[in-house]
């Protein structure tokens, strides 16, 4: 079976209110199969610093229900060690989303890279805030 690039991304969100209203958004990725959600582990923490992490499975079932929708496998392949440096990152009182996900959308064009005896040179991810910077230099008159 052929697979798409992979990411690991962790989305933190301030103040440990994660209510799923990035959900929606996931849930018509993967409808669509723009990406597949391989895993994903909560890592929460405290006002005094204090890190946890939790599989889904570990979690209340109201916070279970809110990913429900995402068909999301959990299959452990994030270990703890990957969510203790997301916790290390994150700002006090505050939840992350450490996910990995495979992006479908890229199987037929790596396939078609393979088949043609391609290989994969370079692939870097550009950060949001550095593309927009960019184009900020770019509209500036010279």
């Amino acid at each position: 079976m052929s697979h798409g690039p992979i990411d690991f991304i962790a989305v933190e969100f301030k103040g440990n209110k994660f209510k799923g209203e990035i959900i929606p958004a996931l849930a018509e990725l993967i409808a669509n199969k723009t990406v597949r959600i391989i895993d994903l582990v909560i890592v929460m923490k405290d006002a005094k610093g204090q890190v946890e992490i939790a599989e889904l499975k570990q979690l209340s079932p109201d916070i279970v229900a809110v990913f429900d929708p995402l068909a999301w496998e959990a299959n452990e392949m994030i270990k703890e060690s990957d969510a203790q440096m997301v916790g290390r990152d994150m700002e006090n009182n505050s939840t992350a989303a450490v996910m990995l996900f495979e992006h479908l959308w890229a199987v037929k064009f790596k396939d078609a890279v393979l088949g043609a005896n391609g290989r994969l040179l370079m692939q870097e991810r550009i950060p949001h805030e550095v593309v927009e910077e960019a184009l900020e230099d770019l509209a500036l008159p010279e």
